[in-house]
């Protein structure tokens, strides 16, 4: 079984403003006040630039969006994630901007490498965005966002 996630996720109220007019753009509720904004394919092909994708280390995230996410930081913390999985075995990778800066550098996981003792990158991501986790669960699992195995299935 597979998992893919490429998504921007903040404060529903951070993303409606700068998202309202962008071709492609579809907001999805995702619990405690965040929104998921998942990098579509239409999404992608609206954001593109024509200079490829890889910014920061990411696989989806087109080159020059990152200014973008920049930008949309100043409502709030603005976080970019990335997972694929495929049989338990995958990569993830998060980044936080905040107030027009990095906030939370590029964090990746390889596979076959353990999570941090913080967490996965993307836990540590929504923890910065202000997500509570309860015992026994961490952050991903608190706003579940394993309810959909890939991104396009979130506006499904």
């Amino acid at each position: 079984m597979s998992y893919d996630l490429h998504a921007v996720i903040a404060d529903e109220e951070a993303l409606r403003a700068p998202t309202r007019d962008l071709p492609g753009a579809r907001l999805v509720p995702m619990g405690q006040g965040l929104s998921l904004l998942p990098m579509t394919d239409a999404l992608f092909e609206t954001v593109a630039d024509g200079s490829g994708t890889g910014a920061l280390g990411f696989r989806r995230l087109p080159r020059g969006f990152e200014k973008a996410l920049a930008l949309w930081s100043a409502g709030g913390p603005v976080a970019y994630v990335e997972a694929e999985y495929f049989g338990g075995v995958g990569d993830q990778r998060a980044a936080v901007w905040d107030g027009g800066t990095i906030a939370l550098a590029p964090l990746h996981v390889d596979e076959g490498e353990p999570f941090p003792s913080a967490g996965s990158p993307i836990s540590q991501a929504l923890r910065r965005l202000g997500v509570v986790a309860s015992v026994g669960e961490d952050e991903f699992s608190a706003v579940r966002l394993d309810r959909h195995r890939h991104s396009e299935a979130w506006i499904a």
